[in-house]
């Protein structure tokens, strides 16, 4: 079990650094940039579980496989972005892959850490979503996780999985790669089909047609 979750967490950071490098890459970040960015995107989301559940210097700091790992997949996506880019949507797909890889092995390691079963799937979708999080926020776009179709949900039914079957005393290797399909499977599904949770539209326009007219109210007096 401690192979899988390795193999699984350093897969997530491979993965998710060529989402982080893809995005450096559409943003004209020169070579320093990416690579950051690569690291960043890989790291940051394993760096906040192991922080939060103990386990210090956390593996991403202390084993120099997840430094090379994040700079090997920022130098392949700089010497062949053609390749890359030949995927459809290739910084979702990668990033979808990169979720559900890190939102399994974060709460398989949160479980053997002890922390409770509920809060489990939480720091398992705070694995997955943290690196993205910071990928985004560097090249100045909102958040994907604050509005894709389905991405901390899926995260979050991945991490489920395992808590359930973990619960159920079910084989871990087999739960965690169910978990980590489904993931997966939800976010790829509603990236094609555009599935996404209810959002206030009207409600969203009509606040911002009144802030924009109380801002108007308030401005006039200055102006004269």
């Amino acid at each position: 079990m401690e192979m899988l979750l390795l193999v699984f967490d350093l897969a997530g950071t491979f993965v998710f650094a060529l989402s982080g490098a893809m995005a450096g890459i559409r943003h004209r970040l020169d070579l320093f940039g990416v690579l950051v960015l690569s690291f960043v995107s890989g790291n940051t989301g394993g760096i906040t579980r192991d922080l939060l559940i103990g386990a210090v210097p956390p593996a991403s700091i202390s084993d120099w496989r997840y430094l090379a790992i994040s700079l090997l997949a920022g130098i392949v996506t700089l010497w062949q972005p053609s390749v890359i880019a030949r995927l459809r949507s290739p910084v979702l797909i990668f990033d979808a892959a990169g979720l559900a890889l890190f939102a399994v092995a974060g709460t398989q390691k949160a479980l053997a850490f002890g922390l409770n079963p509920v809060m489990a799937p939480f720091l398992g979708m705070l694995t997955g979503i943290g690196g993205g999080m910071i990928r985004d926020v560097l090249v100045a776009e909102i958040p994907i996780v604050l509005r894709a179709d389905l991405y901390a949900v899926a995260a979050l039914a991945g991490a489920a999985v395992v808590v359930i079957g973990a619960a159920l005393r079910l084989p871990p290797t087999a739960v965690t790669i169910a978990g980590a399909v489904l993931c997966f499977g939800l976010r790829f599904v509603a990236i094609r089909r555009g599935w996404h949770l209810p959002v206030a539209e009207g409600l969203g326009q009509a606040a911002i047609n009144a802030g924009a007219a109380k801002d108007q109210q308030d401005d006039g007096p200055r102006r004269l």
